[in-house]
């Protein structure tokens, strides 16, 4: 290393390119910044399930912490065959990750590469292009329409070099959503190349009458890949578990690369009982309804635009984001701003319990009443 060089200067451009990912500020973070006590803050800035965890996943994972001096089994075996047998897919077919996060890193580690590309969305998830850069591929992004994705216009930028295209649907942090009809079309008319990632990391949420058949595409598109998560409607964000579905072939492709412990051994056991708990995942989606109709309703009483979604999040238009955003969190509330994604009049407040909307709502009025 020559003296003029400095440790940073050793990564390679495409790494020292990335803009880093930037989560929602923690509760503790902001009781320290205002000098607030951390039950006076309400945090509606990261989708996390206002329930918490449920009761079935909370004994499990109690039970699960005998366990801890042993690694967690590798292959989530018990897992995977509950998955298969709730959703009627091969074993073979699923893979485990660190959070759907993970998972879609994996796509890129092993379908990306210098010399390839990858499609996404504009104001799409920005995990997209931080794991496209950082295996040196080349990222694509469409452009949006009406807040989501504009298919035809993504089915456009599709290269020869393309490899992998991201769609979330419902989308984050918009909340839009794609008809199955317009998906299909969309994933019939692409090239066998190029592999379709479609993030239903908010897909528990919808109406039955609103969710893709997508599981009886798997078998249709062997380019097909579905990603999924316990972070949201299953309220284990903390424990970090998502999963891929996908053509055993593929599926053996993202275990290559996949670390041998990924996810650890109480979130193994917390998402399994989750994934048997129908009436905490009943009551989830209930309770998101009650809080998405009370904060539409609060932001149409303010005379606010916001993106009609269908996730666990609305994303509501409010002038200087970033001024009223720092305004709420003085105020103990903490949301999103959504500047990074293009969005910079734009807010994304998750939804929480009736008493927490409210109290979003009432800090909002104040706020906006003072600029």
């Amino acid at each position: 290393m020559s003296a003029n060089m400095h440790p940073r200067d050793l990564a390679s451009a495409h790494v020292r390119a990335i803009a880093p990912y930037q989560p929602g500020k923690p509760i503790s973070e902001l009781a320290r910044e205002m000098g607030l006590a951390e039950a006076e803050i309400v945090k509606l800035a990261s989708n996390e399930n206002p329930l918490g965890i449920g009761p079935r996943a909370r004994a499990a994972a109690a039970a699960a912490l005998d366990t801890l001096a042993l690694y967690p089994d590798g292959n989530g075996y018990v897992l995977k065959s509950a998955l298969a047998r709730q959703l009627g897919v091969d074993v073979d077919g699923i893979v485990l990750g660190n959070g759907s996060n993970d998972v879609l890193e994996l796509v890129a580690r092993a379908f990306l590469g210098p010399g390839t590309s990858a499609v996404y969305a504009q104001h799409a998830f920005a995990v997209y292009p931080l794991a496209t850069l950082a295996v040196g591929a080349v990222g694509i992004e469409a452009p949006a329409r009406d807040f989501g994705h504009d298919l035809a216009a993504m089915r456009a930028v599709v290269r020869g070099d393309t490899r992998v295209v991201f769609i979330a649907n419902p989308n984050n942090p918009t909340g839009t959503l794609l008809s199955a009809t317009d998906l299909r079309e969309f994933i019939a008319d692409l090239p066998e190349h190029v592999l379709v990632v479609l993030d239903e990391a908010y897909g528990e949420y919808l109406h039955t009458d609103l969710r893709a058949p997508s599981l009886d595409w798997l078998e249709r598109f062997p380019n097909l890949v579905l990603t999924r998560t316990f972070s949201k409607a299953y309220g284990l964000a903390g424990l970090r578990v998502g999963y891929a579905l996908a053509a055993p072939d593929v599926a053996d492709l993202l275990n290559r690369v996949r670390q041998p412990f990924n996810v650890n051994s109480v979130a193994l056991a917390a998402a399994t009982a989750a994934l048997e708990d129908r009436v905490f995942l009943a009551e989830s989606r209930h309770v998101n309804d009650l809080g998405m109709a009370q904060l539409c309703a609060g932001f149409d009483a303010l005379g606010l635009d916001f993106i009609p979604s269908f996730g666990n999040f609305v994303c509501v238009r409010v002038g200087r984001a970033d001024d009223v955003y720092r305004a709420l969190l003085a105020r103990g509330v903490i949301v999103r701003p959504v500047g990074n994604y293009g969005l910079p009049e734009h807010l994304r407040v998750s939804i929480g319990l009736p008493e927490q909307n409210a109290r979003l709502l009432d800090a909002l009025k104040a706020v906006l009443a003072r600029a």
